[in-house]
């Protein structure tokens, strides 16, 4: 397991990772100033995380989305994290019992000074949120290196495409993305894929694992 600590300023993000069955990710946001923090899913094995959440003041758990890898650790993490977990409306269920707050598009979720601004991306799950600060764009399972996250109709591409064109793709091309497997990249890296995949004819029932230079 790796972690991979990002300092900006007075942000600090740390990605500690792979986790789980399905080798996920999980992000601390910080003011190195006040100490207060976000984390960001919660997937198996996350009790990982507690060295690093020293000397810390956690304010809130975010979950991208409703799939169970990155709420599989939920119970663990808030066995020694006291702090109210946030989601998107759309997925809310089937975890009710644990969200405390839903997001919608263009809440502003505060870490100490810093402000972590929510995007509602929809498509691979109806109530996904990735989340942006500064030059980092926390993009849960809505993109990857390489694509988008998968859908399981072309309805469902197609909405995902849209989000990410219409919320990620406006950012500047020097935004890290920091999805919720795998490696990293950036809006423009992303951008210049894409571009391969929008030039090309495609299955009008294309959905799965769409790779922008490969599908």
């Amino acid at each position: 397991m790796a972690i991979e600590p990002t300092v900006d300023g007075r942000l600090t993000l740390v990605k500690i990772g792979p986790m789980g069955f399905a080798s996920n990710n999980c992000y601390i946001l910080s003011d190195n100033q006040t100490r207060d923090a976000v984390i960001i899913d919660a997937p198996e094995g996350c009790d990982a995380i507690q060295p690093a959440l020293e000397g810390l003041n956690v304010q809130s758990v975010i979950v991208t989305h409703r799939h169970r890898d990155h709420w599989a650790g939920i119970d663990a993490m808030l066995s020694f994290v006291d702090a109210p977990v946030l989601t998107g409306e759309g997925d809310r269920d089937p975890y009710e019992q644990y969200v405390t707050q839903t997001l919608a598009h263009g809440d502003v979720v505060e870490v100490g000074d810093l402000r972590l601004r929510v995007m509602h991306t929809p498509g691979h799950t109806p109530g996904h949120v990735c989340l942006v600060t500064g030059n980092h764009l926390l993009s849960g399972d809505t993109l990857f290196p390489g694509g988008p996250g998968r859908t399981r109709s072309n309805a469902d591409l197609q909405t995902e495409i849209e989000s990410i064109k219409s919320h990620l793709y406006v950012l500047p091309d020097a935004v890290a993305v920091y999805p919720g497997h795998g490696a990293n990249t950036t809006i423009g890296a992303s951008k210049a894929e894409y571009a391969v995949f929008e030039s090309k004819p495609h299955d009008p029932e294309l959905s799965g694992d769409v790779l922008w230079l490969q599908s």
